[in-house]
């Protein structure tokens, strides 16, 4: 029990109750917390946050930089060495990937059009069924959307999780709601 909650950060209940649902496999037992995090997570997407940190990152070239205003419900949370890593993380995410909106709905419709028509150029160019046009746009749109967004990117330091992902995960530990608010990256 010591070493999931070590991994994990749940409480001595919250460990015990899912090492005797995985019956002592301890790696079923970190897929049970993990799940437990997440339904956590979504019953407080909707309370308020008013607290919080701005992080900052340079990179050592000193020529590119970002920042990001992370929030949180309360300044307990928000002196937390586990969220101020994160707000740090998610700043050097920033400077790396270059997301130009929050959420995959925030791209403009302007641009989402713009591209479309350059994607359907391409499909006629490379001669695929007419049939099959509407499915690849619909994937090829949402990987564009996916790639121009903060949350749905996938974390630079481990891209098995997406930045949300990340965010839902110090959700399920800490148990506040997390919402990042304005960033911006700035490049010589």
């Amino acid at each position: 029990m010591k070493q999931l909650r070590e991994k994990t950060g749940a409480g001595v209940v919250d460990a015990k109750k899912a090492l005797d649902e995985s019956g002592g496999d301890i790696a079923k037992a970190l897929d049970i917390l993990r799940t437990k995090g997440k339904a956590k997570a979504l019953k407080k997407t909707d309370r308020e946050t008013h607290e919080g940190t701005i992080a900052m990152y340079l990179h050592p070239n000193k020529k590119v930089g970002s920042m990001v205003t992370l929030f949180c419900e309360t300044d307990f949370v928000g002196r937390n060495e586990e969220f101020q890593g994160l707000a740090r993380d998610i700043a050097m995410h920033i400077a790396a990937l270059n997301p130009k909106v929050l959420r995959p709905e925030d791209v403009a419709s302007e641009l989402i059009e713009k591209e479309r028509s350059i994607w359907m150029e391409q499909l006629r160019n490379e001669k695929k069924p007419e049939a099959m046009h509407e499915k690849i746009m619909t994937g090829k749109e949402k990987k564009f959307r996916d790639e121009m967004s903060l949350l749905a990117q996938p974390f630079v330091k481990d891209d098995s999780k997406t930045v949300q992902e990340l965010i839902t995960e110090l959700i399920g530990k800490v148990g506040e709601n997390i919402v990042v608010g304005d960033f911006i990256r700035y490049e010589l």
